[in-house]
């Protein structure tokens, strides 16, 4: 008899049977509210009626043309519509299945094109789990260990990080770009630096927003040493933090933009941009893959960009997070052991700190368990495992804002 592997741990208890917008039911039709949407992946909900008729239009057309045999409408209709969305001059595309892949491809190409090895990532950065992805990962040491020596040429800079700091914001940015500015003269010179990979909000490190002035720096160091930028926009992407791009916050163009997660509402399907000068500079044979762009994975995505429109997602992702920005504070400031609530739009976290100010992870499993008994599943995250993360979809309304705040304040109250 064969049974999944023992490595795969299971965030909540819930046998899930059916999904409908921002709920999962379980085999007995009890329903959840799902502030994961699995980690971050239903951006219109779970089964919204568009995508999945987009999805069952495609399946009775064509399933699989594979993209460097045949070419199909759907891929081309997507570049197309992402042309629409992506920062300007970014007009070039390849497609994948997941973040992990297209970050490799985001290596690969910065690689190729600027003739360089080194790669800075950030510490408690989260890049994937495959060999390269996870090289540049540092968000805990369970992507890295037992599987070394990873791929060479990673090297780490400090991310700001105000509240570990104890410390201001703008502190924090000008430590974390002195200790840049550091590296490039101490570990790894200019001219053997290819790209600087960076996430608007660090993901599984904590869901830390970067600050405008970090990516300011970070752009304008690239530009002064012909270093390229890579933002990886696997979770923030698609309206996930209130703008389409987590980095339009701060107003910075990369160089390579890296997409996945939302972008499909659940099916797989991930890319790389780039301008047409850099993705020229790909050598021959060097991007491909069996399923990459799949046909009904690429419908889904067009369906996807269609709700996100016209329902005004990125919108309500802006308004909808504020309000729960809001009411995580208000269950913060009743129980001091929250000593952090952050985030962009509807990426937020609560960061659990015991009375001599270390991470409290015994806390933030109790609260996290205690949510999800009264039907509302959230997920943890942070090298300690001290943080509860909220990444509802976007389709979110304030009334279920409300309820998922109510159930909050009851799980920390059953917690601490």
């Amino acid at each position: 008899m064969a049974e999944l592997s023992p490595a795969l741990k299971q965030a909540t208890p819930v046998l899930a049977a059916r999904g409908e917008g921002i709920h999962l039911y379980d085999e007995q039709g009890r329903r959840y509210l799902d502030f994961t949407a699995g980690i971050g992946v239903t951006s219109t909900g779970h089964c919204h009626p568009r995508v999945v008729e987009a999805a069952q239009r495609q399946v009775g057309t064509l399933i699989h043309g594979q993209y460097t045999t045949v070419m199909h409408r759907p891929l081309l209709e997507l570049t197309n519509r992402l042309g629409e969305v992506l920062p300007a001059g970014l007009d070039r595309l390849f497609y994948v299945n997941s973040g992990s892949e297209a970050v490799e491809a985001a290596v690969r190409l910065a690689r190729q094109a600027t003739g360089r090895q080194n790669i800075v990532a950030m510490q408690g950065g989260f890049h994937g789990r495959t060999m390269g992805a996870g090289a540049l990962t540092s968000s805990g040491t369970k992507v890295r260990a037992g599987i070394g020596p990873m791929m060479p040429g990673v090297v780490f800079t400090p991310f700001p990080e105000p509240y570990r700091q104890r410390c201001s914001q703008a502190e924090a940015v000008r430590s974390a770009l002195a200790e840049f500015d550091q590296l490039l003269v101490t570990v790894s010179a200019p001219r053997d630096t290819a790209a600087i990979i960076v996430e608007p909000v660090l993901g599984e490190g904590g869901y830390l927003p970067a600050p405008a002035e970090f990516l300011t720096g970070l752009r304008e160091r690239a530009d002064r040493h012909g270093i390229l930028l890579i933002v990886d926009e696997v979770q923030t992407g698609v309206g996930r933090t209130g703008r389409f791009w987590g980095h339009d916050h701060a107003a910075v163009r990369p160089d390579i933009l890296i997409t996945a997660k939302g972008l499909a509402s659940g099916f797989p399907i991930s890319a790389i941009a780039a301008p047409e000068q850099l993705m020229s500079q790909a050598w021959p044979g060097s991007q491909g893959g069996t399923y990459g762009g799949n046909a009904v994975a690429a419908a889904a995505a067009i369906a996807t960009l269609d709700v996100v429109r016209d329902e005004k997602l990125v919108d309500n992702a802006a308004e909808q997070g504020q309000r729960l920005f809001d009411g995580l504070r208000g269950v913060a400031a009743q129980h001091p052991v929250i000593g952090d609530v952050r985030g962009l739009g509807l990426m937020l976290a609560n960061e659990f700190t015991a009375e001599d100010g270390t991470p409290d992870a015994a806390a933030a499993a109790r609260a996290h368990a205690a949510a999800a008994e009264r039907g509302l599943l959230l997920l943890t995250c942070g090298p300690h495992g001290n943080v509860v993360r909220m990444i509802p979809p976007l389709i979110v309304t304030a009334d279920q804002v409300d309820e998922a705040v109510g159930l909050w304040g009851e799980a920390v109250a059953a917690a601490v």
